[in-house]
């Protein structure tokens, strides 16, 4: 990834207590209903992988969490949305969002929903590198399942959208020399982190993901230069100041040149947020559809 320095807030400089920041980014704390809610996602993605054409688990490396579903659209040539779950790189499965597949397969796109190891047994780096390595294979061989790898654009929630975030920031070139540079043409973030700093105060997350302060910079999207390509950035209007405060700062880092757009949705919370990205009447879905050109 480009090195950087702006925009990224000193979080450890603020004269507040460890339950601040526990309270800012422990959102299953935030939301009680959050039991109910995964049991819905589940039950919704068992629904897609069972009625879509999908082939599921394909190997892009050579780890056991290197495995990639991939929804195949419905004509040969199509956009393709790469989409990471969130979990804060600790928790959750690629199979427990394949629900976000059915409206954007329906639209005309091909769906690809690689996993990644988890924090603790591995660094945020690596997961980092998983999620290139995966797109690199998504590059090489999204022509054999109907998709066209020059219109790949990668979308994510929470810790999903950092990586989505430091996909459009990849120097590609760098990674192997028959990449693009622009192989992400444009990525969504929502409800992203985009400053890792302050979730080194956070006790509930901190000893899990292991972070001091000068590997949380290197990690942290606000601190590198702006890329090429475009960010949608959206969170729910329901959601922390810390999140609010997340979503503003990446487009201050940015610029209105990148982040075409920055907004927050009223009425949504952390979790159902995400609900927006996946329903074809909302503007999340609609301007998502737009960056994959359809």
């Amino acid at each position: 990834m480009k090195g950087g320095s702006a925009g990224v807030a000193d979080a450890s400089a603020r004269p507040m207590p460890a339950e601040w920041f526990d309270a800012q980014y422990n959102n299953r704390g935030r939301i009680p209903e959050h039991p109910a809610i995964l049991r819905e996602w589940d039950e919704r993605s068992h629904h897609a992988r069972a009625s879509l054409a999908c082939v599921l688990d394909l190997a892009y490396g050579s780890d056991t969490s290197e495995r990639l579903d991939v929804f195949t659209p419905k004509a040969a040539g199509a956009p393709v949305l790469v989409y990471i779950h969130g979990g804060y790189w600790r928790a959750l499965d690629k199979r427990d969002q394949s629900f976000v597949a059915p409206p954007f397969v329906a639209a005309g796109a091909m769906v690809v929903t690689p996993n990644y190891a988890l924090c603790p047994g591995v660094t945020i780096e690596h997961i980092v590198l998983q999620i290139v390595r995966s797109l690199a294979w998504v590059w090489r061989h999204a022509g054999e399942h109907g998709g066209d790898p020059s219109r790949i654009v990668v979308a994510g929630h929470s810790a999903g959208g950092h990586l989505a975030a430091m996909m459009l920031a990849c120097d590609w070139r760098a990674v192997a020399p028959d990449l693009p540079a622009d192989l992400v043409k444009g990525a969504v973030a929502v409800s992203g982190v985009f400053d890792l700093e302050p979730l080194r105060h956070a006790p509930f997350l901190s000893a899990d993901i292991g972070l001091d302060a000068a590997r949380a910079r290197k990690l942290s999207p606000a601190a590198m230069p702006a890329p090429q390509g475009r960010l949608i950035a959206v969170v729910g209007g329901d959601e922390s100041e810390e999140f609010l405060r997340q979503n503003a700062l990446i487009a201050e880092a940015w610029g209105a040149g990148v982040v075409s757009v920055c907004e927050q949705v009223s009425g949504r919370h952390h979790m159902n947020v995400l609900h927006e990205f996946a329903d074809p009447a909302s503007r999340t879905h609609r301007l998502t559809l737009r960056l994959l050109g359809l």
